[in-house]
């Protein structure tokens, strides 16, 4: 299960970023927390990990702005878990990982992607 949500206020992480919004998977393996430095970042500027959910919402929930948490489905097979759209490190599929170079789908292909 994967939720996001936007905070009510952008949180200052560091001498120079700030977190706009959120994401948390839940895994067998625990929850996995990613957070963005922009409104409209695809994948994660930082992420952290919590043991249980309702450490999560007891930290977060108060920070998240009136919409809440949304669901998303879950990434597709051998993508990243913290992308919005589906991305992959280039031949992770067939246990030949290209690292630096990833891929996402388009019409029902793989293309390069290049983040802007």
């Amino acid at each position: 299960m994967r939720k996001y949500a936007y905070l009510k206020e952008p949180i200052k992480c560091n001498m120079k970023d700030y977190i706009y919004k959120i994401m948390f998977y839940r895994t067998k393996d625990g929850i996995l927390l990613f957070e963005y430095c922009s409104r409209d970042a695809v994948q994660c500027s930082y992420d952290g990990q919590y043991d249980f959910i309702e450490d999560l919402y007891e930290e977060w929930d108060d920070l998240i702005d009136e919409k809440g948490w949304i669901e998303i489905e879950d990434p597709l097979p051998d993508c990243q878990h913290d992308a919005f759209i589906p991305i992959r490190v280039k031949g992770r599929n067939i246990g030949n990982p290209e690292w630096g170079k990833l891929e996402t789908l388009k019409n029902g292909e793989w293309v390069e992607y290049n983040p802007v």
